[in-house]
């Protein structure tokens, strides 16, 4: 037998032992999680810095109170590997002031976010900018001397197609609120944290 540690006894080089899932190692993808969180000052914080320690960059985050007036839901979407996001999700469950994480990628779900677009729209251009905004389903809420702001609502797939579609005539102002999810059926994440 050979001294060399790489041989297995058949003259050929030992093989590597296949790779194992490793954090930051697999194919980045969009995630989407809730939390159920307390409505206390500091927790947003807590979660948003274990997320940049984590090195996530949070896509968009939206909050706000639950029926309970001492609880509030976040929908987070960042872009990361399956491993990463787990860990992630279950070091937000050990924070304090977190009482629940789920991830909701896979699971079927309703995904809507709103934005509202001040677009550029001229005497000769107002009704083509009116049009695309009927056709997209929007909504127009303000009518100024030089533009329109629309309220488009939709999945995140949705407004980015609307936006590219008024791009050409000059967005002047854009802001979204981020995803906001839910989860079809009749199981709920907040029920869990009622019992």
């Amino acid at each position: 037998m050979s001294g060399d540690p790489s041989s297995n006894g058949t003259g050929q080089a030992g093989t590597t032992p296949p790779s194992r899932s490793l954090p930051g190692g697999g194919e980045l993808r969009r995630h989407v999680l809730v939390a159920i969180v307390m409505n206390r000052p500091g927790v947003l914080n807590r979660v948003s810095s274990l997320m940049r320690a984590r090195n996530f960059n949070i896509d968009s985050l939206a909050v706000s109170k639950t029926d309970r007036e001492d609880v509030s839901r976040m929908t987070i979407t960042l872009h990361g590997d399956d491993v990463a996001v787990e860990q992630a999700a279950k070091q937000l469950y050990r924070l304090i002031d977190v009482l629940k994480v789920q991830d909701v990628t896979s699971d079927p779900t309703v995904e809507h976010e709103l934005a509202f677009v001040k677009i550029r729209a001229t005497d000769s251009t107002r009704a083509e900018v009116l049009r695309l905004v009927e056709l997209s389903r929007g909504r127009v809420v303000d009518l100024a001397d030089g533009s329109v702001i629309v309220e488009v609502t939709g999945t995140e797939t949705e407004i980015d197609a609307f936006v590219a579609l008024v791009r050409t005539y000059g967005i002047k102002e854009l802001v979204r609120t981020g995803a906001v999810v839910m989860a079809r059926g009749s199981g709920s994440i907040e029920e869990a944290i009622k019992r």
